[in-house]
């Protein structure tokens, strides 16, 4: 992983071999970044999707195998328990050209992937609902 900064922009590299999630978070642990937007493109060759079941209040999980182009990761960064917290979302396209997408828990990187994070000034956390099933932005009324 390298990175470059300009101003409130950060372009960084996950390199072949490496797993997106984990670097974009221990990046932000180390940057203290705690808000902020995520976009990328790149290559895996493995990931892990969810979708999660609103009835069921939970995830379902698809593990992927096999090369892939990330045509677009999109999601953002806030806070929980003090740590950094990356809500993405990805979608992929695989060699017969077919889209796949969902939530995204792991993807280890195949070729390269750029990723720009768009650091906000401030920070937002966020706080289980039970009543959703999810872990939502904590923004006061």
């Amino acid at each position: 992983m390298k990175f470059q900064k300009y101003g409130n922009k950060i372009m960084l590299r996950v390199d072949k071999g490496e797993e997106v999630v984990e670097t974009i978070k221990a990046f932000c642990k180390e940057q203290e970044i705690r808000l902020g937007t995520v976009s990328g493109i790149g290559a895996a060759n493995r990931m892990t999707i969810g979708l999660f079941d609103t009835e069921e209040k939970r995830y379902l999980s698809k593990e992927l195998k096999g090369e892939y182009e990330i045509t677009s990761l999109l999601g953002n960064i806030t806070e929980m328990a003090g740590e950094p917290y990356l809500h993405l979302h990805i979608n992929v396209s695989d060699s017969s050209y077919h889209a796949l997408g969902g939530h995204l828990n792991e993807a280890w990187i195949s070729g390269t992937c750029e990723i720009i994070i768009d650091q906000i000034q401030g920070k937002m956390n966020r706080a289980f609902d039970p009543g959703v099933g999810l872990n939502l932005l904590n923004i006061p009324d």
